[in-house]
């Protein structure tokens, strides 16, 4: 495992405390006295904060809810494992051998608790000021272009609003197979209206697939 200089060199801060940052880095399954579960719940919080900040400030004319739709786009397990790629969090998140044969460094989960155990440990050091720092020029790397069209891509409630304006009828989504490891898993999902089949489409969730799914059924029904 690299050592946490290169990681503290990606981040642009140095701990007073290195311990703090290897507590941040520490996943349940090593069964050590301690592990990243509490920071990661304090750093949750904080990117909560900052994210809806940062909109906020960003976006002086748009309304509440697009807002909403925005920070959710930013703040949840597919974005902060993102961020965490971008720091290589995964070369030095500490694992049990198991997990780690498992693919827990590459996993989205494990990459997005320890990118936010580590938001919580600067948190706790250096104020919100120097983890908003951070955060925001992550945040801009990882999504040069932060606006409705590029982020808040929710097909299936644009297919929904059409479908029940057009047919009277709301799309069904229905679980056909899922195949591959745990840590790999991907769902097959088939989208039926008025129960015919109008598209299918796999992910790697259920939510992903469904989305896809909506996707293709949007496409086909513009033609």
């Amino acid at each position: 495992m690299k050592k946490l200089e290169n990681l503290q060199k990606q981040l642009g801060y140095e701990f007073k405390n290195i311990k703090i940052l290897n507590e941040a880095l520490t996943h349940k399954s090593t069964k050590m006295p301690y592990n990243n579960e509490r920071l990661e719940f304090l750093g949750d919080a904080v990117m909560d904060l900052i994210v809806g900040e940062y909109l906020f400030k960003k976006f002086n004319k748009i309304a509440e809810g697009d807002m909403s739709k925005l920070r959710a786009a930013l703040v949840n397990e597919k974005s902060f494992a993102m961020m965490a790629k971008e720091l290589k969090i995964g070369e030095y998140i500490n694992l049990s051998l198991a997990e780690e044969n498992n693919g827990g460094r590459e996993k989205i989960s494990l990459l997005s608790d320890a990118y936010e155990a580590i938001m919580g440990a600067v948190y706790l050091e250096a104020g919100l000021e120097k983890v908003r720092e951070i955060a925001i020029n992550l945040l801009e790397i990882c999504y040069p272009k932060i606006d409705l069209t590029n982020l808040v891509k929710d097909y299936k409630t644009a297919l929904q609003e059409i479908t029940q304006a057009d047919f009277g009828v709301t799309p069904v989504y229905e679980l056909t197979g899922s195949s591959g490891p745990d840590h790999k898993k991907e769902f097959e999902i088939a989208l039926l209206l008025n129960g015919k089949e109008i598209s299918r489409a796999t992910g790697g969730s259920k939510k992903e697939a469904q989305q896809t799914a909506a996707k293709i059924a949007l496409e086909k029904l513009k033609k």
